[in-house]
């Protein structure tokens, strides 16, 4: 398969072209809803997505407030945080999305935006600045430092906020007390004008660390090669912890003899295209014994074929 690109040299490109492809590229972003104070007590309440989770011990979340490309002007959150270094990163969920959205307006300094985006202020307990009660889950912090990289437009300001206390809506949590995803209902930036809702795409992988997989490149050639297979799905069946031994094959058809009989009289795009549907569905061990089955099954066929 041929791959074709176009390429752009970073210092050939104009920053507002740049900063658009690195909107669209670098997504979904989660967004931090940052709320700071200035030292006459002004509240300010602004999101940003250029922002994420660098620690847990100690707890650090970094986001960065950008030079306004279009002018090279700083924000009232960047401000604030050099006269207050505190700052309430608040997580939006889809229920307030148009109210943080709204709250991004560039409205003049000492504008409250929890009044203009009909949003609580929620006192915090070890920070200056307010909490929004609306938000599922709020991290109170001090801000340790602020890293500028750069000094034109477009470039951004780090700043590293060590979280005091997380205060998390009850309701958001399952019976073990973990947050459960499609109950925080997160939502992230994407490009231009769009939003990525997280509820909407939910899906699981298995994580690889209790068992080291075999790697999709101890699979059967026969199922690297074949164009059944996504990479996705290769990547699934590469994350088994080892391929099915002839014993367990004949044990696995002994028990599933309309798989045997189907394997015997289908062709091998079929039994993958088979296998690909238990792949779907969940079934990867199963999938990985048909397969392996389909691949044993031909090749004593062949052999057999040979020895006449």
């Amino acid at each position: 398969m041929e791959h074709t690109f176009q390429s752009f040299a970073s210092d050939r490109i104009d920053t507002s072209s740049l900063h658009q492809l690195l909107l669209g590229a670098v997504a979904p972003r989660p967004i931090a809803f940052a709320s700071t104070i200035d030292s006459d007590g002004w509240p300010n309440l602004s999101p940003y997505s250029f922002f994420n989770v660098f620690s847990a011990n100690p707890p650090i979340l970094i986001f960065s407030p950008a030079r306004r490309v279009r002018d090279n002007t700083t924000k009232h959150t960047l401000e604030n945080i050099k006269e207050i270094p505190e700052v309430v990163i608040n997580i939006v969920s889809y229920p307030i999305v148009e109210q943080m959205s709204l709250s991004s307006t560039e409205y003049d300094k000492g504008v409250n935006e929890f009044e203009k985006a009909g949003l609580t202020m929620l006192p915090s307990r070890h920070v200056k600045p307010f909490r929004v009660a609306e938000s599922p889950v709020q991290f109170e912090c001090k801000v340790n430092e602020i890293v500028p990289l750069g000094k034109e437009g477009g470039a951004g300001n780090l700043i590293l906020c060590e979280v005091l206390e997380t205060h998390v809506n009850k309701d958001i949590l399952d019976e073990s007390g973990r947050i459960d995803p499609r109950s925080i209902d997160l939502v992230a930036r994407m490009g231009g004008n769009y939003y990525s809702r997280a509820a909407d795409g939910l899906f699981e992988i298995e994580k690889p660390l209790k068992e080291k997989g075999i790697g999709v490149d101890c699979l059967p050639k026969p199922i690297i090669d074949s164009s059944v297979f996504s990479g996705n799905e290769l990547g699934r069946l590469g994350n088994q912890k080892n391929l099915p031994s002839s014993e367990e094959i004949d044990s696995f058809l002994v028990h599933n003899p309309l798989i045997k009989n189907k394997i015997e009289s289908e062709n091998e795009r079929e039994i993958f295209t088979f296998a690909k549907a238990l792949l779907d569905t969940g079934q990867t061990e199963k999938a990985l014994h048909v397969i392996q089955a389909k691949i044993e099954h031909d090749g004593s066929t062949r052999n057999s074929e040979n020895d006449r």
